[in-house]
């Protein structure tokens, strides 16, 4: 994994989420503190899911949190001023509490379907989206089946940016994929 960021990183990604969730705290630590440098290097951000114990370890700019996780304001008690603390939703309720909690964004999805979040229900679609990013003062990032070619939508419905797994480490070229999603973000 830390070679293919690189690759995105020298295309341009300005920020990591470090998701293995089934990685032991000590190599999920080393591949944190990897990803760091070349984070670092890049001039990106990198955060860290779910756990904050590692992302204070590694020096990670901040915390994604899940269902599972930490309660924001658990996370705003233990991590530094500046430290992000973003939360993962899939509904407008849950959005709504991650942002009157602290988050300083909420990632929506899954937007459309995809393999990865099929455990949290159907896609919730662009209306929902957009109702949930019209409700929030904070950047709405979202989740689930991306692709460029779909960026202007989610865009258009309200999102501040994107959060993209599949589409692009399973790309034959990872680099020219993340520089084609930074196109679309610049574009619309």
């Amino acid at each position: 994994p830390v070679d293919v960021v690189e690759e995105c990183l020298a295309a341009g990604l300005r920020a990591v989420q470090l998701r293995e969730k089934d990685l032991e705290v000590r190599p999920l630590l080393a591949m944190a503190r990897a990803l760091r440098e070349a984070t670092r290097a890049h001039g990106a951000r990198l955060l860290i899911n779910d756990r904050a114990d590692v992302a204070l370890a590694a020096g990670a700019d901040g915390v994604q949190r899940t269902h599972t996780s930490l309660p924001v304001a658990a996370l705003r008690a233990i991590t530094p001023a500046g430290f992000l603390v973003g939360a993962s939703t899939h509904s407008l309720a849950e959005a709504r509490r991650a942002e009157s909690d602290g988050a300083d964004f909420v990632v929506f999805g899954p937007v459309y379907d995809t393999p990865s979040k099929r455990a949290y229900g159907p896609p919730q679609g662009l209306p929902e989206l957009e109702q949930v990013a019209g409700a929030l003062t904070r950047p709405v990032i979202a989740v689930g089946g991306l692709t460029p070619a779909r960026v202007p939508e989610v865009l258009a419905a309200g999102a501040a940016g994107v959060a993209v797994i599949r589409d692009i480490y399973a790309a034959e070229r990872p680099g020219e994929r993340t520089k084609a999603f930074l196109d679309a973000l610049g574009s619309a």
